[in-house]
């Protein structure tokens, strides 16, 4: 299974990842230390400042209270100043806004009767979270962010020459004669040894891959010529015996047989030849009328219902039509054509044309339900292994609707008949 992700873009993504993960875990740390600053060190600091205040207290009554730049102290027995928001407050710390907004922290605490309040100034808590918290975070993210863009670029010029390497083979043609030379050549120089290990196997497998194109085009060529051959010359010859008016029934019988056989055995071969093409440009692309199709695979096999009540009945609700080979064509309902002729011995085959689609539905002895996928397999030939052929009809059916994307689906009961389905997604019709 591949994606659309190429490996930079899958690098970036972990490195953009790792940085957002990195920034969160940060500005957390960041909202914890304001926290540890401002709700146990600032209150810890403020209970210090009390109990040291209350010990100096207990040896001069008069002491004056805490006064500096950031703490206010006011005794509430003592002194008339005292803001009128701090006379409700209990013991403990809190934390006010006055009318402007002013943000600040308020320590009570009692002693023999007097309250104690201290009054700081909060501002310099935050002051304090934006020092020890905002500015190390912002030059740890730096710091972070500038080693995670090397090790990036690190990485990246690393697995580049791997990229380099798949470009090339995109760009390459495989079924160029020149494509093994071509590779060599394209490949990159002074790579890491496991870059240099990797475009070698790809060198030599190209050359193997070359070398089996070669000899499986030599052999379609040879067998080509050499099956057609024999297979034409029996041909000719089961004319010659079938116009000779002194044979018999009897002999004229066993001629037919061999007729019939070797037009079967040649459409094999022109099956099997396609499938062995690594390439179907050798094949002429055409609009190909599937009517016309089916009524000539209709003429060619209809010897096989001689003797059997059978119907064949053509509804051709469309005329349809397909680009593609009407060799292929002529293969695949051929072949679907002769199995419905040949394992139906009474009612009827129905053969229905219509937009995008071919069903070929006959009553003959069908197929149980889970033979149904094992008949896609070679030498499978249905309940009956009396009836003739080769058993390789429908795996070469299957195998060229995967190879055309003609989807094929079979629906068929045990003495209930057999029902094929052909879709011809990008087919035209009148």
């Amino acid at each position: 299974m591949t994606t659309d992700t190429g490996i930079n873009q899958r690098l970036l993504q972990a490195f953009i990842i790792q940085a957002v993960l990195i920034s969160v875990i940060a500005l957390l740390g960041v909202y914890a230390a304001r926290y540890v600053i401002g709700d146990i060190l600032i209150q810890r600091a403020l209970d210090d400042e009390a109990s040291h205040y209350w010990t100096m207290y207990e040896k001069d009554k008069h002491r004056p209270r805490p006064n500096t730049y950031n703490l206010t102290g006011y005794i509430k027995s003592l002194d008339q100043n005292i803001p009128k928001a701090f006379l409700v407050l209990e013991t403990g710390l809190h934390k006010l806004t006055d009318n402007n907004s002013d943000f600040y922290i308020v320590h009570v605490s009692e002693h023999k009767g007097e309250t104690l309040f201290l009054e700081f100034d909060g501002e310099q808590v935050s002051e304090l979270a934006l020092f020890f918290g905002i500015f190390p975070l912002a030059a740890f993210l730096i710091v972070i962010y500038l080693s995670g863009w090397v090790s990036y670029r690190f990485v990246s010029h690393a697995v580049s020459p791997i990229i380099k390497l798949a470009k090339i083979l995109e760009e390459l043609d495989p079924q160029s004669e020149e494509f093994s030379e071509k590779l060599k050549q394209a490949l990159p120089e002074n790579v890491d040894q496991e870059v240099a290990v990797l475009s070698e196997a790809l060198s030599d497998l190209s050359e193997r891959i070359e070398s089996f194109v070669v000899r499986e085009r030599n052999f379609t060529r040879d067998a080509s010529h050499e099956l057609r051959s024999p297979i034409t010359v029996i041909k000719i010859a089961a004319d010659f015996l079938l116009e000779d008016e002194s044979l018999t029934e009897a002999q004229i019988k066993p001629v037919k047989r061999i007729k019939n056989n070797a037009a079967d055995m040649e459409e094999l071969i022109e099956a099997l030849l396609i499938l062995a093409r690594e390439s179907d440009s050798a094949l002429s692309y055409e609009p190909v009328c599937i009517n016309d199709v089916v009524s000539e695979e209709i003429d060619r096999t209809n010897n096989l219902l001689l003797n059997k009540p059978v119907q064949v009945n053509v509804d051709e609700k469309n005329k349809l039509f397909v680009i593609g080979s009407d060799k292929v064509l002529s293969v695949m309902i051929g072949n679907l054509i002769r199995n419905a002729f040949s394992y139906t011995d009474e009612g009827s085959v129905n053969i229905t044309v219509s937009a995008n689609e071919l069903v070929i539905e006959d009553s003959g002895i069908g197929i149980a339900k889970e033979d149904v996928e094992q008949m896609f397999k070679p030498f499978q030939r249905g309940n009956n292994k009396q009836r003739g052929g080769y058993g390789v009809g429908l795996t070469i059916v299957k195998m060229l609707s995967e190879r055309f994307h003609w989807p094929i689906d079979i629906d068929s009961q045990l003495g209930s008949g057999t029902r094929v389905k052909i879709n011809f997604p990008e087919a035209s019709s009148d």
